[in-house]
């Protein structure tokens, strides 16, 4: 019994592994098409408004990553736009600064932020996609 016990402990971890990426957030670069999937579908959805250099947008990044890693925001579909590349994407969500973080439940915005690096505000944010 003792001999199998690590192995155990190995499955148990790689099981527990699976399951963990299988329950995160869906995350992609943005593309019109996608993102009118998830909207049509009626998905919870976050636009993540991010630039390279933003020391904002560097913060947010394991606060986003830990909240939509939890199981209850499995079913997020996370779109990246780059603040600098994709300008005409930008304009049409009426964003004027990087690190903002647009949430819809569908074809409906359910909230905003820009600038937030209060992890307990970007959960609420995120909650008013589910």
């Amino acid at each position: 019994m003792a001999s199998r016990f690590p192995t155990l402990l190995a499955a148990a971890g790689a099981l527990s592994l699976s399951f963990g990426s299988a329950l995160a957030a869906e995350q992609q670069a943005f593309s019109k098409a996608a993102f009118e999937a998830a909207e049509a579908a009626g998905a919870p959805i976050l636009v993540e408004v991010h630039a390279s250099w933003c020391p904002t947008c560097k913060a947010q990044k394991p606060i986003l990553s830990e909240l939509t890693g939890q199981p209850k925001f499995s079913g997020l579909k996370i779109f990246y736009v780059d603040f600098d590349a994709q300008k005409d994407v930008v304009k049409s969500f009426g964003v004027t600064m990087q690190s903002t973080l647009i949430t819809f439940h569908g074809k409906t915005e359910t909230g905003r932020s820009v600038g937030d690096t209060d992890r307990s505000s970007i959960a609420a944010l995120l909650d008013k996609a589910i």
